[in-house]
């Protein structure tokens, strides 16, 4: 089996309210895969009718093979999931916590300590095991939650915006969990509405809105199907009008804008060797101090398609 998820032709409504219409979607095996969209789109209503925490209208969800409306116990055991705001008893321990959590799910009180050890490694959460979790800042509770999504050691693991509500350094600590998750043999499927996070960590991306998929590509096929790059570069010399004139004839370049006198933006289409001759001809002329792409690559496709599906 090559999908380790298969949704096919799912749909919640409420009422006249549809908020998942019709979607299909397959997620390959020990892939990472970024569910994107708006607030609203419809991701949340998915992951829950994916983990049976709400029915489904219509239409059918399969992990591993297994139907989740069917069989939902036999489906979820191999699924760790982190869904919404983790919530845990504040008097706890990380150790007690996930030994909690673990005698619930019937694992034997042999395996626990050993386990319990390995994924608080994983999240980087070995040295506070055993300080009360009450006194913890959200970032290091979500990384406990990610701990507790792996216990039981899933083949897949679903993520429900895991760095929503996070102050920054709670969510570079959460993104470097995940990206030592991706080397593991797991299928992660993730949403979220952060551009930035899900290029950094994700090989492909699902988009939704309004409760239907807008593509699901690869971020190498994303990346190759923009028709510019926007590259920043800073300089030492002074740029006027002039200089932004010739700069916007050179082959490949698309348009330039100025921010300042010592910066322009410019929209660039060619490869490695293109983009090294474009920084050798500007250098020449302005004495290049920074030359590096500007902005998220996504961002123009992800506005693009969002505008057309209002």
């Amino acid at each position: 089996m090559t999908h380790a998820i298969q949704i096919e032709g799912l749909t919640k409504t409420y009422g006249d309210f549809i908020a998942v219409d019709s979607l299909s979607l397959n997620i390959s095996r020990n892939s990472f895969v970024g569910f994107l969209g708006p607030n609203g789109a419809g991701k949340s209503t998915t992951i829950k009718m994916l983990t049976n925490l709400t029915a489904a209208t219509s239409g059918k969800a399969f992990l591993n093979g297994i139907d989740v409306v069917k069989d939902p116990k036999t489906a979820l055991s191999e699924v760790g999931t982190v869904v919404e705001t983790p919530e845990f008893y504040p008097y706890l321990t990380p150790d007690k916590s996930l030994e909690y959590i673990a005698k619930l799910r019937g694992m034997k009180q042999a395996d626990i300590p050993s386990r319990t050890k390995e994924v608080l490694d994983l999240v980087k959460m070995s040295h506070e095991h055993d300080m009360k979790i009450g006194k913890f800042s959200k970032g290091m509770k979500q990384r406990v939650a990610l701990a507790q999504a792996l216990m039981f050691e899933p083949s897949i693991i679903i993520l429900d915006e895991p760095t929503s509500g996070l102050d920054p350094r709670g969510m570079v600590e959460v993104r470097e969990v995940l990206l030592d998750l991706k080397k593991q043999d797991l299928t992660i499927f993730m949403s979220s509405h952060l551009l930035n996070e899900v290029q950094g960590l994700c090989d492909s991306v699902s988009m939704m809105n309004h409760g239907k998929l807008l593509l699901n590509k690869s971020i190498d096929e994303l990346k190759k199907g923009l028709e510019f790059t926007r590259i920043q570069v800073d300089t030492i010399k002074h740029i006027d009008e002039a200089t932004k004139i010739r700069l916007s004839e050179i082959p490949g370049v698309g348009g330039v804008e100025m921010s300042n006198a010592n910066q322009i933006i410019i929209e660039f289409k060619g490869g490695p060797e293109d983009r090294n001759g474009l920084l050798k001809t500007i250098d020449s002329e302005l004495k290049v101090t920074s030359f590096f792409e500007h902005g998220n690559p996504l961002e123009s496709m992800y506005m693009g398609l969002i505008k057309e599906s209002r």
